[in-house]
């Protein structure tokens, strides 16, 4: 198994070494969130040339592909015709000279590992002795298809008002955003324990409950929600929409 996971690392540093030249040449790093769910169906593609797939890894390709397609579609489309992401162009002016070997270090290759962690559990089921669709197999389906309209549905919400937005500094506070200020982020941690759930049932599966809990550290604590909302601190509408919305789980808008 060891050996399956070096391999999937080194198939996805490749990967990440020709996008990172893609990169330079178009002078925009963000440019990595475009392949980064690309990536995923890569390693799942090998593994499906590697390996016979039994019907529940077939499935959990199936899952990864659908939402890694759907994604960096999603990303291309956003980022098209605009500036290179607010958080990329940052690091770009913070890491001055060393700014090449980092963005290769940190932001490619890092990621690259990042996707190996989160897409351990598929790895694992890949390599693991063929077993029929069961209970998990199903509660994972379901609470996966839940997190999938969030994040689909969600960033479908936020792309029509970004392209309708009259007022500079306007929040999106309608459809999903009225009961969480991330719901895209709520729906990929969803799905990524929904993946992590279909492989309960498979030997030693619990050391891969690192994928869930990674995903779900570095949204909420780290690269995601922190740095999303740090753009918008200052903003009197924002502060507003803060005090009476959830930060992630959906619920009722709080009375102030």
């Amino acid at each position: 198994m060891v050996t399956v996971f070096i391999n999937c690392f080194l198939l996805i540093s490749l990967y990440a070494s020709c996008w990172f030249a893609v990169a330079l040449y178009k002078k925009r790093n963000d440019i990595a969130d475009i392949a980064w769910g690309l990536g995923y169906i890569l390693i799942c593609a090998y593994l499906l040339l590697t390996y016979k797939p039994t019907p529940v890894v077939m499935l959990l390709y199936i899952l990864v592909l659908v939402w890694g397609l759907r994604l960096s579609v999603h990303i291309y489309l956003r980022n098209k015709n605009k500036k290179e992401d607010f958080r990329y162009a940052a690091w770009r002016k913070e890491w001055g000279k060393t700014f090449y070997w980092r963005s290769y270090l940190q932001v490619f290759l890092l990621q690259g590992l990042f996707l190996i962690v989160i897409l351990s559990p598929v790895i694992h089921a890949a390599l693991a002795p063929p077993r029929p669709w069961d209970v998990f197999t199903w509660i994972g389906l379901c609470c996966w298809l839940v997190g999938f309209y969030f994040q689909a549905i969600g960033d479908w919400q936020l792309a029509v008002f970004t392209r309708q937005k009259k007022i500079p500094g306007a929040i999106m506070q309608s459809g999903l955003w009225k009961y969480s200020r991330h719901p895209n982020y709520f729906g990929e941690i969803v799905m990524w324990w929904s993946i992590f759930i279909i492989t309960v049932p498979l030997d030693n599966s619990f050391l891969f409950i690192i994928s869930p809990a990674f995903i779900t550290l570095l949204l909420v604590f780290v690269s995601g929600i922190p740095m999303l909302e740090k753009k918008y601190a200052g903003n009197t509408a924002f502060e507003d929409y803060k005090k009476r919305t959830s930060v992630l789980i959906p619920m009722p808008p709080r009375k102030v």
